[in-house]
């Protein structure tokens, strides 16, 4: 009788001891989970490199997991794709290659649905894509994918293929697999915006790089405009001797000027023609479409022009030199203003461009006074008569430069006396604003040149420029200025 007691005793002490070990092995295996995830932790942790911290997510679940490959899967914010941005095993690079829509596949399911799928046969699973695996040439047997989440938003699955040993994914691998994918949504997303700085950064950096050899480009467009324009008065220069890199000087406001002296043989004696031309452009942007130009014919003429291109920046200073070019090609003695702009708007009508040109251009002989002069639909120009008063210098407006193929331009005069002065200018100055959007206008120039009638031509410009940026009161401008005097002495 006394050994049915023990026997149950035993029996008792052997159930305990099988409890006892089965909670050990339990407690071992949690305090091995739990040892996995702080390593995890500690992994996501070391990095805030987006694709190192990717590799290490990837590495480490795979080998937790016991599966022969990993992939991270994001989110495109901008599209709502999903892509590979790593993978390993040996086909992960072709994954980089390939884009799921949202629900696509079994990554796209659980991206839509933010729940774990664990697939046992991935072959048989309706919502199985066979895009990946047909572009990698990877059999997947069998599949374990959770959703990463950040801040109550999925910015992309983890996904483990094919369990080693052919064994099936458990419901306790799906809850270790959310589990490492709780810690790492903190580290990717950080990740994730470090990335987004570099690459900002690194554009910045290039768009620095690209502004700076861009500015030294037009410094050099600059310098090569302004040596097409005139900075003194001379015999008409070939059009090839434009081509020169002109000194340094002001880019943005260049001025020049002056009277005529020519040596008179070998005596040494000096002849000084009665005529003074002063001009001065100021682009809008580095570079610009105004143009004028102005030399002598032969002894006793005076060949002048001033345009505006219709476009603004360096295509407009393109067309302004191929203007400049023809018009130093082709302007000789005994062609007349009228006849030089008919051939020149044939030239450019053959470029077939959509830019046009209005330009006014004259010849002055400067000993009697006589201007002949043709209007290819520019500004205005005024005369301010030495015995007082300011007059417009009247002609017929032809159409501007590079419209019509087919354009007569016509010649009108005028007569010049001593001390009379024209001032030809650009759209810019009647045509600049002050803050409100106000012009300037045509009444406010002929009121300057009218108080500013006594300054010398230098002066007078820099007088008009003055006057117009006062009216402008700091709005920026908006188009090229370009102004000249020719004065008959």
């Amino acid at each position: 009788m006394m050994s049915l007691p023990f026997a149950l005793l035993a029996a008792l002490a052997i159930a305990g001891w099988v409890w006892s070990e089965r909670s050990r092995r339990v407690l071992d295996k949690e305090l091995r989970r739990t040892m996995q995830l702080f390593d995890v932790s500690l992994e996501m942790n070391s990095t805030i490199r987006k694709q190192d911290l990717l590799q290490r997510i990837m590495d480490t679940s795979a080998q937790i997991m016991n599966a022969e490959a990993s992939s991270v899967i994001l989110v495109d914010p901008e599209t709502g794709d999903l892509f590979f941005e790593l993978a390993t095993g040996e086909k992960g690079e072709k994954l980089r290659e390939i884009r799921l829509k949202m629900g696509e596949g079994i990554a796209g399911w659980v991206a839509e649905n933010g729940q774990p799928l664990k697939i046992d046969d991935a072959s048989k699973d309706p919502r199985w894509s066979s895009k990946v695996a047909n572009r990698v040439d990877y059999a997947t047997r069998n599949l374990l994918c959770v959703p990463i989440f950040s801040k109550g938003s999925i910015i992309g699955v983890l996904q483990v293929l094919n369990k080693r040993n052919g064994k099936p994914f458990t419901d306790r691998d799906v809850r270790l697999l959310e589990s490492i994918a709780a810690p790492t949504a903190v580290s990717l997303e950080n990740a994730m915006l470090v990335d987004a700085l570099e690459k900002s950064l690194e554009a910045l950096k290039n768009t620095v790089a690209a502004k700076e050899r861009m500015e030294s480009e037009l410094r050099i467009a600059q310098r090569i405009q302004m040596g097409f324009l005139p900075m003194e008065l001379s015999h008409r220069r070939a059009a090839s001797a434009i081509w020169h890199e002109p000194e340094e000087k002001d880019a943005t406001a260049s001025q020049a000027g002056g009277s005529l002296r020519l040596d008179r043989g070998e005596s040494g004696a000096t002849a000084v023609f009665p005529v003074e031309v002063h001009a001065m452009l100021r682009p809008a942007r580095e570079v610009g479409g105004d143009f004028y130009d102005y030399f002598m014919l032969g002894d006793n003429e005076l060949f002048f022009a001033l345009g505006d291109v219709s476009d603004k920046g360096i295509p407009a200073a393109l067309y302004m030199a191929m203007i400049m070019t023809l018009i130093k090609g082709r302007m000789s003695r005994g062609i007349t203003p009228g006849e030089l702009l008919t051939e020149v708007n044939r030239e450019l009508y053959k470029d077939d461009s959509t830019m046009f040109a209005t330009i006014i251009c004259g010849v002055l002989d400067v000993v009697t006074g006589k201007l002949e002069f043709s209007d290819g639909g520019h500004c205005t120009p005024y005369i301010l008569r030495s015995e007082g008063g300011v007059e417009p210098l009247v002609g017929k407006k032809n159409l501007p430069l590079g419209v019509m193929d087919d354009t007569f331009y016509s010649n009108h005069g005028t007569l010049l006396k001593s001390g009379d002065r024209i001032v030809l200018y650009t759209d810019g100055i009647t045509e600049a604003e002050d803050l409100a959007r106000r012009q300037y206008g045509s009444a406010m120039l002929q009121s300057m040149l009218d108080r500013g009638r006594s300054a010398t031509g230098p002066d007078m410009l820099r007088l008009l420029i003055e006057d117009v940026d006062r009216f402008a009161n700091g709005a920026m401008q908006s188009d090229d200025i370009a102004v000249m005097t020719v004065e008959k002495k």
